[in-house]
């Protein structure tokens, strides 16, 4: 890849659309706008200050192919670091590949996946943190998703494991002056404050690995398995979820067979639903195949929403079900309380997280929120924390933590500090990988071909 030449790419989504946007950045990026584009009133593309806009016609080998807005960016003031010209031309499919061919056929060469977000990081314009955060953004499935990822674009993130690493930069450039310059007045190292230091640098990145798996939750939500005997309502709940009949709803016991699959939003959270078929011994083959998927959707999935009629006492089926419910996060949901009831909370002493609906009726769903909450363990969860957005980070986090046990461990048997400095450069390492300050090719290389093409 030549970082030194000019890129393009379309950055808004593939289709039809009311407007596409055309980014080009780079050295010649004015220039070869100025080459595709006139603006209306006599104004001259190469005499544009930054950031601001132009009405004009987009040119093609002679063609007026459409009206466009040009916006400018100058370097260094702009999101790549670097000229940046973006063409707002009206969305069509082949129109915006005409406009994108002749930014190629004047100079530019189409961007790779990620390549704008790479350049703004090799610019100095974000650490590498941030230009993650930059794909959070954009695949934020809700509002604490979104609160999580801006977060990190802010820099709360990169601050925090600065600050860490830091500290530990100032213990290493101890240890060396008081190695290399024996001879000289320098205080020896103080092991207790070294020993205070990284218990305080490790209770910082527990901290923040703690909130890694909630903050997961909200960033790529729960796999979410709705199971029960037949007619217990789990269609209706399904259905109530979604705010629209999705799944089938009969008084017919056996309805859904295959496991129906859709996605919602309950408390800031994305669950990722299946309906599965009632679970109880048949004769019929196709329903015993429903039931087979129903169990091996509940063995695979993160939560169980296991639901039972409260209106019929508790049977050897509803038994089975609370069996293979050991060992799971479930949510018991005691459905069909417009009816007499028979059933009760006092029937569930095992489960913790408890909600009374019904779902035929619309009621209950505040109640079922609560308990999805807690048994996910998001009650006491801020999204404006500082956390990992991805394993990439964690696994940097998690092989700092692991050296800086070592060299507290070194320092408790009274081992030498060449040993203990040894143990405290894996750790910066780490950090600075982290951050992007020490990250090699092949990281930074993984971590925009995630990237969109554009972005």
């Amino acid at each position: 890849m030549d970082e030194n030449s000019t890129i393009c790419a379309v950055s808004t989504p593939q289709g039809a659309g009311g407007i596409s946007v055309i980014r080009i950045s780079g050295e010649n990026a004015i220039d070869i706008a100025a080459k595709i584009f006139i603006p209306f009133g006599g104004k001259r593309v190469e005499d544009m200050q930054g950031h601001t806009c132009a009405y004009g016609a987009v040119i093609s080998n002679g063609e007026r192919i459409d009206d466009a807005v040009l916006t400018v960016f100058r370097a260094p003031k702009s999101y790549t670091g670097e000229n940046t010209a973006e063409l707002s031309c009206h969305g069509g499919i082949y129109l915006t590949r005409r406009v994108l061919r002749a930014c190629i056929e004047n100079g530019a060469r189409p961007a790779e996946a990620g390549e704008f977000t790479k350049r703004a990081f090799l610019n100095g314009k974000m650490s590498l943190t941030q230009a993650e955060s930059v794909m959070e953004l954009i695949s934020a499935s809700g509002e604490n998703a979104l609160r999580s990822a801006n977060c990190v674009r802010e820099g709360k993130l990169f601050g925090q494991i600065k600050a860490a690493c830091d500290t530990l930069v100032g213990l290493l450039a101890d240890l060396a002056a008081w190695n290399d310059y024996p001879d000289e007045d320098i205080p020896s190292v103080e092991t207790e404050n070294m020993k205070k230091s990284l218990g305080s640098i490790k209770k910082q990145l527990d901290d923040i690995l703690k909130n890694y798996d909630r903050g997961r939750i909200f960033r790529s939500g729960v796999d979410t398995a709705i199971i029960g005997k037949p007619n217990v309502g789990k269609s209706t709940l399904m259905n109530m979820l979604l705010g629209y009949k999705r799944s089938i709803v009969t008084d017919t016991a056996g309805t859904t067979r295959d496991v129906i699959e859709e996605s919602c939003e309950l408390g800031g959270v994305l669950l990722r639903l299946s309906d599965t078929a009632g679970i109880r011994t048949s004769d019929n083959e196709i329903e015993s195949i429903g039931v087979e998927l129903a169990q091996d959707k509940l063995e695979s999935c993160e939560l169980a929403i296991a639901v039972f009629d409260s209106s019929q006492p508790l049977d050897g089926g509803d038994r089975d079900i609370l069996k293979s419910l050991e060992g799971k996060n479930a949510v018991v949901v005691l459905n069909k309380t417009d009816l007499p009831q028979t059933v009760t909370e006092a029937d569930f002493p095992q489960f913790e997280r408890i909600a009374r609906i019904s779902a035929k009726q619309g009621k209950g769903l505040a109640e079922l929120e609560n308990a999805i909450i807690g048994a996910l363990g998001l009650q006491t969860y801020e999204p404006q924390s500082a956390m990992f957005a991805n394993e990439r980070q964690k696994d940097c986090a998690l092989g700092a933590v692991k050296y800086i046990s070592a060299a507290s461990e070194a320092l408790e048997s009274g081992e030498t500090l060449d040993a203990v400095t040894v143990m405290l450069d894996m750790a910066a390492d780490r950090l600075l990988e982290l951050t992007g300050e020490k990250a090699t090719e092949a990281v930074v290389e993984q971590v925009f071909s995630r990237f969109c093409v554009g972005k």
